[in-house]
C-alpha cells in the first residue's frame, strides 16, 4: 500500500492543487441545488413566522434566513469545484465581523438552520436538508406543546413606612405558595423590598397596594421577558 505524505509547502505547489480540485458542477445541476434551498427555506420562513406568533415577530430577520440559505448554497456551489477559492473564501470570510446582536435564542436557532440548508444543498445532499426540517419542525413543536414550570416572579414595592415589611410580607405570603426577600432598602422614611414568589394568585398585586404605607408594587417575570 502506497502511502502519501505531504508536508505543508506541497500545500501551495500547482501539484498539489490540480490533484485536489474536483470537477465544477454543471448548470442543470446548480440550478436544481439553489431551486432545492429556495424550497426549503421557504419552509423555513413559514415555520418561523409559525413559531413566532406568540412573541414579537421579526419579518425582515425572516426574508434574511431565506437570503442566507441562498447565499450560503451558491457560495458552496462555488468553492466546491477549486481547493484555491476554498482557501480564499475562508480567508475572506474569517475577516467579516456581525455587530447585530441576536437577542432571542430561537432568532440563533433558525440561523444556523438556514445556513444548514445552504450547505447542504450545496454539496448536492438536499435529502438530508429535507430530513432535518422534518425532524426539527416535529422537535420544535413538540417541544412549544408541552407545559412550561412556571418561573418564579419578582414583587418590587415601595412604602412609605419603613416599618410596613411586615404587613406587606404577611399579605403576600396569604396569597402566594412561596415568598423570599431577596433585597431591601430602608431609609428613615421609606422602604423598598423585592420579593421572588412562586404561584401568586392574581389578587396579589391588588391586596399588597391596599396595604397601608405601601406607596407603589410592580410585578415582574423573573425572566424579563414579560411584565406584568
Amino acid at each position: 500500500m502506497k502511502i502519501l505524505a505531504f508536508t505543508f509547502n506541497d500545500i501551495f505547489r500547482k501539484p498539489f492543487l490540480d490533484s485536489w480540485g474536483s470537477q465544477q458542477p454543471s448548470v442543470t445541476a446548480a440550478v436544481v441545488s439553489l431551486l432545492l434551498a429556495t424550497l426549503i427555506a421557504l419552509y423555513v420562513f413559514f415555520v418561523y413566522r409559525l413559531v413566532t406568533r406568540k412573541t414579537f415577530y421579526l419579518r425582515n430577520f425572516n426574508i434574511s434566513l431565506v437570503g442566507i440559505a441562498l447565499i450560503t448554497c451558491a457560495i458552496i456551489l462555488t468553492i466546491q469545484s477549486n481547493i484555491v477559492i476554498s482557501l480564499g473564501m475562508v480567508g475572506a470570510l474569517s475577516i467579516v465581523r456581525f455587530r447585530t446582536a441576536v437577542k432571542n435564542p430561537m432568532d440563533l436557532m433558525f440561523l444556523f438552520w438556514a445556513l444548514g440548508v445552504g450547505i447542504i444543498c450545496g454539496a448536492g445532499h438536499a435529502f438530508y436538508a429535507v430530513a432535518l426540517s422534518l425532524l426539527l419542525t416535529l422537535v420544535i413543536l413538540l417541544l412549544d406543546w408541552l407545559p412550561a414550570v412556571q418561573a418564579p416572579m419578582i414583587l418590587v414595592v415601595n412604602a412609605a413606612d419603613p416599618r410596613a415589611e411586615g404587613r406587606i410580607m404577611d399579605m403576600v405570603r396569604s396569597h402566594c405558595r412561596r415568598a423570599e426577600v431577596k433585597a431591601r432598602n430602608t431609609t428613615a422614611a421609606t422602604l423598598a423590598i423585592t420579593v421572588e414568589l412562586r404561584q401568586p394568585d392574581a389578587e396579589l398585586l391588588t391586596c399588597v397596594q391596599d396595604v397601608p404605607g405601601v406607596t407603589a408594587a410592580s410585578l415582574v417575570d423573573h425572566t424579563g421577558e414579560t411584565t406584568l
